[in-house]
């Protein structure tokens, strides 16, 4: 259990922030929420929280935010996988995370959980599970979402051996209710139901439930150890086996035709061309497409056994994410 303080959390405002808020509220903590003016907060609505505004990119605000507090959850992100400008990446996911650690240092925060990504692990590609001890370099990088997550997960390994008690998670693909964006998990759902999704790519995830996402996250600040990394997921599926669960949850049937990759690669560059030009967010992404070339398959027995953490299984997540986006008017 955290101490006596406050808790704050970054990027309660997304997915996995909101639902870390939430998890942290149910289990009586006092919750302060580092938000932007422009924050969406439609998904913390209910939620007893002390606001404080700010800005990962405003290092005065985060010394506010910070001051008081026990815990940090650093879960907020630029989660883009493509943007006009991939500096402004840099400045919130990089630039951002060494600014809010900084703050942690100086305020002597008892312990912060970084949630970095999946997308950090070595992944070699011939069918070995990848885990925290992969080979992996910034050279491994697809596109600047992806890089920057590497650099500030860099940063929180840096902050560690400093002596700031960080701990790291890397969560795969969470799946399930209010992902108000939505993230691309989510949209692969939306698409479905939508039936905006005619046919598919020979790729693979690792889904896990949000909600065990937030417990995995509480579980980290309770048992994890500073310095280290623990993935958050469950199952590996291929994206045919992710939309065959969708077509038994909703009775639609699943795309049977797969698309080779080059087809894919040659639509996403030119959508990524016209939106560079344009201005207006390309519908296949071309670093989306290269990150599809790997499938993300990896285990998570290190949480499950120092954490003792239990994620479920993926498809209760999946009809709760298929009743909350057709309760929501997103299909």
């Amino acid at each position: 259990m955290s101490g006596s303080g406050l808790t704050l959390v970054t990027g309660a405002s997304g997915f996995i922030g909101g639902h870390v808020a939430r998890t942290l509220a149910g289990r009586g903590e006092r919750l302060r929420l580092l938000l932007r003016p422009s924050s969406d907060r439609r998904g913390l609505a209910g939620l007893d929280f002390e606001e404080a505004l700010g800005d990962l990119r405003d290092p005065s605000s985060l010394e506010s935010a910070v001051r008081g507090c026990s815990t940090v959850y650093h879960v907020a992100a630029d989660y883009r996988l493509w943007s006009r400008d991939p500096r402004e990446l840099e400045r919130s996911n990089v630039e951002g995370t060494r600014n809010l650690l900084q703050a942690c240092e100086r305020a002597g925060v008892e312990k912060v959980v970084y949630t970095s990504t999946v997308g950090a692990i070595g992944i070699v590609g011939d069918g070995t599970l990848g885990d925290e001890t992969s080979p992996v370099s910034l050279a491994d990088m697809t596109g600047p979402y992806k890089r920057t997550k590497f650099l500030a997960e860099k940063e929180a390994l840096d902050a560690a051996r400093r002596g700031l008690p960080v701990v790291i998670v890397n969560p795969t693909a969470p799946v399930g209710e209010a992902d108000l964006k939505p993230t691309p998990t989510g949209k692969i759902i939306v698409d479905f139901l939508r039936g905006a999704m005619p046919a598919y790519l020979d790729t693979g995830l690792n889904l896990v439930d949000v909600r065990d996402v937030a417990q995995g996250h509480l579980r980290a600040a309770d048992r994890g150890e500073p310095g280290e990394r623990y993935i958050l997921g469950c199952r590996n599926m291929s994206l045919r086996e992710i939309l065959e669960s969708l077509a038994t949850i909703t009775g639609r049937p699943a795309p049977g035709v797969r698309i080779p990759y080059v087809v894919a690669w040659l639509f996403g560059a030119g959508e990524t061309v016209l939106a560079g030009l344009t201005g207006r967010e390309p519908r296949a992404p071309l670093e989306a497409v290269r990150m599809a070339r790997k499938k993300m398959y990896v285990r998570s027995e290190k949480a499950e056994r120092e954490l003792d953490w239990r994620p479920g299984p993926p498809e209760a997540a999946l009809e709760r994410a298929v009743a909350w986006f057709r309760a929501n008017g997103y299909c």
